[in-house]
């Protein structure tokens, strides 16, 4: 049960939404979306969450995992992240809206307000005690009109198609064929895309023969059940550094196994960046560029051990040729006095290869420098388009469709 001896509701929300528009650095704004998240209380979705949490900036868990090492089942999206991609998806009044990933059913609340009485929105999840939840919610906050469906989102919803817009609240690794169809042409797809490693909220437009992208923002999201395209595995024995890769890809880890023992290449740049300046869209880059791109992350006890330190040992960008490897690092620069401290970019690379592919990334650094908040352009193809029809750029193929990442 939602319980604060502070400000009411109303006044958190305020608080919440006025703290998203103020630390918000996408750059997009709706004020029907500003209105929509000012209005549906999510504290109502959440009721046994304190209303401190249910209306802080971070996930909350609704079905936690049985296997305690893996990803929770179900959570509440980020609001800032709701919040943008609603933005993306820019919903009119009286559109039909389908929902990949039902959640706790605040999201279809939200997307409800901005289609008015006269739209439609549908929500489905691959799990019944999910849909099980949202349809509560949405009952118990009058949202009854709101459809809930039980079954995989690849399927979509046929029986209430043309949809106007969709959206996954869901990571994809694929673009599933059905959406194809379901989705109007003019109508828009808001999508955590997941390839390379990462995950990104693009916006998609539907044309006859393609969806391109207007927009793409940093988000993240649990991986959608079914879509299993993405690996991981240690690198080294002790267990200490993982690799994340697409199946498309050709890593071979048995190759790998003894690169990070090898004498190490540093390579530097002369970009720098500030303590909470994003330097994100350099895997951006990379990914457009090098089809060897992948993620790693680094415990502590790597570096502990001697592991050069990945730019973010959670998670940065790195390329691999056989056995060798290379990734972004970065290093403090000298301090003076009264100034804000700044961080130097470059690559660390390991193996034969090594040094070669350390000054790859650090090309895409000095690229990716003069223009910082560039977008690549995604352009989404039917897996059946020739390359003839495919725009410029570099081609990710998938079960369902063939995506061209270009600047």
């Amino acid at each position: 049960m939602n319980t604060t001896t502070g400000a009411s509701p109303e006044d958190l929300r305020n608080h919440l939404v006025d703290a998203i528009l103020k630390e918000d650095i996408s750059g997009l704004r709706d004020p029907r979306v500003e209105t929509a998240m000012r209005t549906v209380p999510r504290h109502a979705f959440l009721p046994d969450a304190p209303l401190e949490e249910a209306y802080a900036n971070k996930s909350v868990t609704i079905k936690e995992n049985p296997d305690e090492d893996a990803l929770p089942l179900s959570c509440a999206s980020q609001p800032d992240v709701v919040h943008f991609m609603l933005v993306q998806l820019a919903v009119r009044e009286g559109d039909n809206v389908f929902e990949i990933g039902a959640g706790t059913g605040y999201n279809a609340a939200l997307l409800k307000h901005l289609t008015g009485p006269s739209g439609q929105v549908t929500t489905c999840d691959i799990d019944p005690d999910v849909t099980a939840y949202a349809r509560r919610m949405l009952d118990a906050n009058g949202n009854e009109d709101v459809r809930v469906v039980t079954r995989d989102g690849a399927l979509g919803a046929q029986e209430y198609s043309p949809y106007d817009r969709m959206i996954a609240t869901v990571g994809m690794w694929d673009l599933p064929a059905t959406w194809w169809d379901q989705l109007a042409v003019g109508g828009r797809l808001v999508v955590p895309l997941r390839w390379r490693g990462l995950s990104r909220s693009v916006a998609f437009r539907r044309e006859k023969d393609r969806m391109r992208s207007d927009s793409v923002k940093m988000c993240g999201f649990l991986p959608v059940i079914g879509q299993d395209g993405e690996r991981n595995d240690y690198i080294d024995d002790d267990r200490l550094v993982r690799l994340y890769w697409d199946e498309d890809q050709s890593i071979a880890l048995d190759l790998l196994r003894d690169a990070l023992t090898q004498p190490k290449s540093v390579a530097w740049t002369d970009v720098t960046v500030g303590p909470v300046e994003s330097f994100d869209a350099v895997w951006l880059r990379l990914r457009a560029t090098e089809r060897a791109t992948c993620r790693i992350t680094a415990k502590p006890a790597a570096m502990e051990a001697g592991l050069h330190r990945p730019a973010s040992p959670a998670l940065s960008p790195a390329l691999v040729e056989r056995d060798s490897i290379a990734y972004l690092t970065l290093e403090r620069t000298t301090e003076h006095q009264g100034a804000e401290p700044r961080f130097r970019l470059g690559a660390v690379g390991y193996g034969p290869a090594g040094a070669n592919l350390a000054e790859q990334i650090c090309a895409q650094i000095r690229a990716w420098s003069p223009a910082r908040t560039a977008e690549p352009m995604v352009t989404a193809y039917p897996a059946d388009t020739p390359d003839s029809d495919l725009a410029d750029g570099a081609v990710i193929d998938r079960p369902s469709v063939r995506l061209v990442i270009a600047y």
